[in-house]
């Protein structure tokens, strides 16, 4: 796993599988996780791309700088990636955080995005309180207090119940978190706002709701699509982490969208 240093200083841990001359794919996770929250996805995908996955800044064995982060920052890490990787152009796919990156890549950095999947995502809060009360809460009780809490808003329960072990191995990921981390992005995604550069992203755009979704309802997906031209919108049945409540579903839907 190559260890890639972004402009500022700070260590961006990647992990690259599939073929070198296969088109790239890379992946972007969560607010709380790091790259294995891909694992379900990332045997199959590997066989048609050349598949990145990176720990962002704050996260699993990337570094720890001081916050507040911005989109602007973690889409920069990107860049500095794609760079190290010699990538012109990759394909995109986002969840959550994932998606937001996503979308100041697609505005911002045009030429180096072949095509998007923005998955249950948002662009912008107006209202700052719920993300002040959770930054507020983790820096007084730390992760550990969030994280029954947090396993209710990314899945359904449903899916809580019949998969334990899953959810298990996602509050261990989101426990392994840096509070310092998880506090500075958390800043990032209070504060973003891609009103007025998402109708400037060109490329093609999947975005994925999950129907049953809390923390970015399927209204934030609908929105961003509606905010790009010819974007094309997929609705799963899921709450938020709905790569791993539908993984099966969830890997053929954006494969088949990447390679229509």
């Amino acid at each position: 796993m190559p260890m890639i240093t972004a402009d500022d200083g700070c260590p961006i841990n990647v992990e690259v599988t599939g073929r070198d001359g296969a088109p790239a794919l890379m992946l972007s996770n969560s607010l709380g996780t790091n790259l294995h929250m891909w694992d379900e996805q990332a045997g199959e995908w590997a066989k048609h791309f050349r598949l990145v996955r990176y720990d962002r800044r704050g996260h699993g064995k990337s570094g720890v700088p001081q916050g507040p982060y911005s989109m602007e920052r973690f889409g920069r890490d990107v860049l500095a990636v794609l760079d190290a990787l010699k990538i012109k152009k990759t394909n995109w796919c986002g969840l959550s955080m994932g998606g937001m990156v996503g979308q100041w890549l697609g505005a911002n950095a045009p030429d180096r995005v072949e095509k998007l999947i923005l998955s249950n995502t948002n662009f912008h809060y107006a209202d700052k309180g719920p993300w002040n009360d959770r930054i507020k809460f983790v820096r007084e009780k730390g992760l550990a207090a969030l994280v029954d809490a947090n396993m209710e808003r990314w899945f359904t329960a449903g899916f809580r119940a019949r998969a334990p072990q899953a959810i298990a191995r996602m509050k261990e990921m989101f426990l392994a978190t840096d509070p310092a981390g998880y506090i500075a992005s958390s800043e990032a995604v209070r504060d973003m706002d891609f009103t007025a550069s998402n109708p400037r992203i060109t490329a093609p755009v999947l975005v994925i709701v999950g129907k049953q979704d809390p923390a970015t309802p399927p209204a934030a997906g609908e929105a961003i699509a509606k905010q790009i031209k010819g974007a094309k919108l997929a609705a799963l049945d899921a709450a938020h982490i709905s790569n791993i409540e539908q993984p099966q579903l969830y890997t053929e839907t954006v494969l088949n969208f990447l390679r229509g």
